[in-house]
């Protein structure tokens, strides 16, 4: 995948846990975790605004796009 996945970079400059974020969003901790690793294949725009939200950040700060290797 060429889309990199920064959530736990975001959550130690918060020193959040995916515990506490989970609770803050409103979505599982399987789903954040999922998320976490980059074992999604899409995120709703409210869930990524909800993120966001709580950790005072931009989606840029959480999605990196990465060019495929050729």
């Amino acid at each position: 995948m060429s889309i990199r996945i920064n959530l736990d970079v975001e959550l130690a400059k918060n020193k959040m846990s995916l515990t506490e974020l989970s609770e803050r969003v409103g979505v599982s901790m399987t789903n954040l975790s999922l998320l976490k690793t980059g074992k999604v294949k899409a995120i709703r725009f409210s869930t990524l605004d909800a993120i966001c939200t709580a950790l005072n950040c931009q989606p840029g700060d959480i999605l990196a796009h990465e060019p495929d290797q050729e």
